[in-house]
């Protein structure tokens, strides 16, 4: 981990996170990549050992390392007068606080915005919720329900076999947006010295994903055909089946382009076929003509179709699983990957977020926390004593 002074653009700001699973996470874990101090409250007492993330297997077991770096833990039992004492104190020190708990849970525990906006008058206030306020907000919300109900599964798949995207969208998108808003919310607290409640939603989320499809509707007057069954504006823009049954995805998607193909590849008669003279000639004859392309270019390789490609800058790309992007080489070569440690010890890389600030990824300064391993560090600062850090860390279950 670097050994050097923050220099981050959020150096000095100060965020409490009552957050689990992506969505809230993913908010406190751009902040704490851009230089805040991330400091994540996890529950502990009455059967609760912190963020239940921790202990996910499957596709949930990555949620934990990959949205928790540069954070500090602290593990509080906010059900007992003294853990509540300590996180208030907290919360006094803090800029930013933010949680993605169901609707009423944080004002069971007297920790929602109206309640902290009288201690701190200057804090901002981050919730992430499944739905903004509205007919929806009581529902349970998942980045699967609101991908359903909100178009992105019936996009993503087959006519009549809506499927969610690969990966945890509106949840990681979801959190962005809670971090935009706590940053034009600071941007606004410069002039008015008040914090402010800011709220993102994955439904919502969701539906600003597709709402280009909504204006392709508006625009047309016909609806968006799901993606796999769409007619595509570019006449070449498929993935292709090659030699030893290898799989690329190519592109041609200008005139200027089909020339670079046609001479790269030798295809002289089909430059010269006058079915084929613009792009949307050869949209109108891909019936025929993408069946004969597959026939032709199946001879090649991967490799060799790639390499044409680039030399040629035609668009391509292989067909890679998430696993094999440890090893991606421009990953490696422009430090888009940064060694870090898991929480049961073992080395990993992890995914920088994809921007540079003056020609740099902002870094891993700190890696995925053991629960509780800032006890000390943080409570000591609000006057607590070692000891005393340690056992509100570590309170017994009262029956």
């Amino acid at each position: 981990m670097p050994d050097t002074p923050n220099t981050l653009p959020y150096a000095g700001l100060r965020v409490v996170e009552f957050t689990h699973m992506v969505m809230g996470p993913t908010c406190g874990m751009v902040l704490a990549d851009l230089g805040a101090e991330v400091i994540k409250v996890e529950p502990v007492g009455h059967g609760r050992q912190g963020d239940a993330t921790r202990q996910l297997i499957g596709s949930g077991a990555g949620f934990f390392p990959m949205f928790n770096r540069n954070k500090k833990s602290v593990a509080l039992d906010l059900l007992t007068p003294e853990g509540k004492e300590a996180v208030l104190k907290l919360i006094a020190t803090a800029d930013v606080v933010s949680e993605n708990f169901k609707p009423g849970t944080m004002q069971k525990l007297g920790l929602d915005h109206a309640s902290l906006k009288t201690l701190n008058p200057r804090l901002i206030y981050v919730s992430h919720k499944g739905f903004l306020p509205g007919p929806y907000e009581h529902r349970t919300a998942l980045d699967e329900v609101v991908q359903m109900m909100g178009g992105l599964a019936y996009m993503t798949g087959r006519p009549g076999d809506p499927l969610r995207a690969g990966t945890s969208v509106n949840d990681i998108m979801g959190g962005m947006f809670g971090a935009i808003g706590a940053m034009a919310a600071l941007a606004q607290r410069e002039k008015t010295g008040l914090g402010q409640e800011v709220q993102s939603a994955l439904f919502e989320n969701n539906v600003f994903l597709v709402a280009q499809h909504m204006m392709q509707f508006a625009v047309t007057g016909k609806a968006a055909a799901p993606m796999p069954a769409r007619i595509s504006a570019w006449a070449v823009y498929d993935v292709f089946q090659v030699k030893n049954g290898e799989q690329i995805f190519l592109a041609v998607v200008s005139d200027s382009a089909w020339k670079t193909f046609c001479h790269a590849f030798g295809f002289a008669d089909l430059l010269d076929d006058e079915r084929l003279r613009s792009n949307n000639d050869r949209v109108r004859a891909r019936e025929w003509m993408l069946p004969e392309l597959r026939q032709r270019l199946a001879q090649h390789s991967a490799a060799e179709l790639a390499a044409v490609f680039e030399a040629n800058a035609l668009p391509f790309a292989p067909i890679t699983q998430p696993q094999d992007l440890f090893d991606d080489p421009h990953l490696n070569a422009t430090g888009g990957l940064a060694p870090i440690e898991l929480p049961d010890g073992r080395p990993a890389k992890a995914v920088l977020l994809p921007v540079t600030l003056d020609g740099a990824r902002p870094p891993v300064r700190l890696s995925p926390p053991k629960l509780g391993e800032h006890n000390v560090e943080v409570l000591t600062a609000l006057g607590y004593s070692a000891e005393q850090a340690q056992a509100l860390g570590a309170p017994q279950d009262t029956m």
